[in-house]
């Protein structure tokens, strides 16, 4: 076993579980989905949050040296930089497609003004539309303590009326459960034409929530997504309108 092949795999170990330094869980292909049961996280309000920032590259950053001449330098993750307005046209927006165990469907999102409710049905509530990519970025709440109301959350994301761009961003989604580490899930595949990307798939099975990593880019809108994943939904165009948050 050559040295570096060690160092890929104790850095592959250490992104997928965490570690009590980042106190946090990164969903991957390989080690894709945790149950919140399990961890006794399975009550109380589930945070899922989204952030982005432009890639480095994209605003002239520095580029990666060569690793044959510096070969810790492929230990560093790529550089990311808040972005402005000017400086990317993106605004990526989170949603929540609902399935509950009464049969109702339906979708939380900020086109339309779909916010949703997080103490009556559907338990599922986002707090905003953020439109710049800011610290905070864009929340959805969901209220566990309903989870048997509820039969499956795919939670998504999609760019509002620009030039496709995931390419040109660095998203993270997170999940922060009410007990145990957070919950991470980045978009960091490079899909220029994708407009949407389902994220992450909660279910509630036999009575245990389970989260499970999906990140599936398409090229079309919630539509598209809807037929991938069999939800049923008639679609409109719609519009942005301003949240209560």
């Amino acid at each position: 076993m050559g040295l570096f092949d060690g160092l890929w795999r104790g850095r592959a170990a250490e992104f997928d579980s965490g570690s009590a330094a980042s106190n946090a869980i990164e969903l991957t292909k390989r080690h894709s989905q945790v149950s919140l049961t399990k961890q006794g996280a399975e009550t109380g309000n589930l945070r899922i949050n989204l952030t982005w920032r432009m890639r480095s590259s994209d605003i002239g950053g520095p580029q990666r040296e060569s690793l044959l001449r510096h070969p810790f330098k492929a230990l560093k993750p790529p550089e990311v930089m808040g972005h402005s307005q000017s400086m990317v046209n993106v605004d990526l927006d989170l949603g929540c497609l609902y399935e509950l165990q009464d049969g109702t469907k339906g979708v939380v999102q900020p086109l339309g003004g779909y916010f949703g409710d997080v103490n009556a049905p559907p338990y599922v509530k986002l707090s905003g539309d953020d439109r710049f990519g800011s610290a905070s970025g864009e929340t959805i709440y969901v209220n566990l303590d309903h989870r048997e109301a509820i039969k499956r959350l795919l939670v998504f994301v999609y760019i509002y009326d620009q030039t496709p761009a995931f390419d040109r961003t660095h998203a993270i989604v997170t999940l922060y459960p009410s007990n145990g580490p957070r919950i991470e899930i980045g978009l960091d595949e490079r899909h220029p034409q994708a407009r949407s990307c389902a994220v992450v798939m909660i279910e509630n099975v036999k009575n245990e929530v389970w989260v499970r990593r999906e990140v599936k880019f398409v090229y079309g809108f919630q539509a598209e997504l809807d037929r991938l994943y069999g939800w049923g939904l008639q679609w409109g165009r719609g519009h942005k309108v301003k949240s209560q948050r």
